[in-house]
């Protein structure tokens, strides 16, 4: 067969997605020192969250000894947890917020 070509099907197009950016927990850590108005200030402020869910999480952390406040990117959740930490020191609390890996 003279002539004869070879026909390649085009390689199908892989499509290529983000990847998702992976989360981050922020969690409270229960102490015996905080006033429990305090806490409930910094998650209203620092995690916009309502009195009743602000109530829940410090309550929730003060009977387990920590409580997941939110997940966020790992960015926004260590800033979140610093700031918070921060807001304690420098009101002389040893308010403590930590981050980990969903």
């Amino acid at each position: 067969m003279s002539g004869a070509h070879t026909i390649d099907a085009p390689a199908p197009e892989v499509k290529s997605r983000a990847a998702r950016p992976r989360l981050f927990k922020v969690i409270l850590l229960n102490d015996d020192f905080t006033p429990r108005e305090f806490v409930v200030g910094v998650l209203r402020r620092i995690f916009r969250m309502a009195d009743s869910e602000a109530l829940g999480v410090m309550l929730t952390a003060h009977r387990r000894g920590a409580c997941v406040v939110a997940v966020f990117t790992r960015e926004v959740a260590e800033e979140k947890a610093s700031r918070a930490t921060q807001r304690g020191a420098d009101s002389g609390h040893p308010l403590t917020f930590t981050t980990e890996s969903e």
